[in-house]
């Protein structure tokens, strides 16, 4: 099951307090997922305090691959077979927000490993986007992380069809997240980079200058 999310490109105003509008080569364009701060941890079975301290990413990846095993006819939670799981996910960039807010949250992290608070860690690294899915989904088949940065959902898509061909997996579900914060923020120009002057990706056009990350 392969389900996409797409944010649409708009111009926004960036967070109070944000340096980057000084610039001039400032860009005020950004593609996020609304209410991507949102979350049913109840749910799903995660404690509050918990949830707060968890990466969006997996929040949302994790509410992403029970809907797209629901809209295939499946409970998500009690599947017969083995459902593999392929899965990356951006630099948690939350993580920041949190370490300079929390003064508690900091030293739970830089004791997280080894033997302090491994919970902090496991929150919030990439390497268990996968597994956390597979442990609250109940999936009993490969759970894989895959980071190969921009390819990341395309190699997780060819991983699922490789498990699935070999029968490691009845069936697979495969994808990608990328959550930014703070929200809304726009971005630096830089010449000669591959961003976009002006907020627009023009594909298979003479007139391109650049593309623009987005959120999804």
């Amino acid at each position: 099951c392969l389900l996409e999310g797409r944010s649409g490109v708009k111009t926004i105003r960036p967070p109070q307090g944000s340096r980057l509008p000084e610039d001039p080569n400032y860009v005020a364009k950004a593609a996020t997922v609304e209410q991507a701060d949102c979350f049913d941890a109840t749910f799903f079975g995660i404690l509050p305090r918990s949830a707060q301290e968890m990466d969006p990413q997996h929040r949302v990846f994790l509410e992403v691959c029970w809907q797209a095993l629901e809209d295939a006819g499946y409970r998500p939670d009690a599947t017969e077979g083995r459902v593999g799981l392929f899965a990356g996910c951006h630099q948690n960039t939350y993580i920041f927000l949190r370490l300079a807010a929390d003064a508690e949250f900091r030293r739970s992290l830089a004791d997280s490993f080894p033997g302090g608070n491994l919970n902090a860690e496991i929150l919030n690294d990439k390497d268990y986007l996968a597994t956390r899915v597979a442990y609250h989904l109940n999936l009993r088949g490969p759970a894989v992380a895959i980071q190969t940065a921009c390819s990341t959902s395309l190699v997780a898509v060819a991983q699922a069809c490789q498990s699935l061909e070999s029968r490691q997996s009845d069936m697979a579900l495969a994808g990608g997240v990328c959550l930014t914060f703070p929200q809304d923020q726009g971005y630096l120009h830089t010449e000669d980079s591959i961003l976009s002057p002006d907020g627009h990706c023009r594909t298979f056009d003479a007139a391109a200058q650049g593309t623009i990350f987005a959120d999804g």
